[in-house]
């Protein structure tokens, strides 16, 4: 799942370590997810999202990913 976390980190200056410190996990976990190997759980989501002054919506790009997954069921 494609999110804005790198892009938002980066323009508040934080680091992976300190992102994961103020949402309570490990900086793996921050890795993983804004590699997109991970998604978010909707809590962790929300998390983020406060600390970065947004919506979970705009964090983790839903209106965009749910255009990609809609247009993966057409396919089939």
């Amino acid at each position: 799942m494609k999110t804005r976390i790198r892009e938002l980190r980066n323009a508040m200056g934080i680091t992976q370590q300190q992102l994961a410190d103020f949402v309570h996990v490990s900086s793996r976990t921050i890795i993983s997810i804004e590699k997109g190997q991970y998604s978010p759980s909707l809590m962790l989501a929300y998390r983020m999202a406060q600390v970065f002054h947004t919506t979970v919506e705009d964090l983790c790009c839903l209106k965009e990913n749910k255009e990609i997954e809609d247009k993966n069921y057409e396919n089939l």
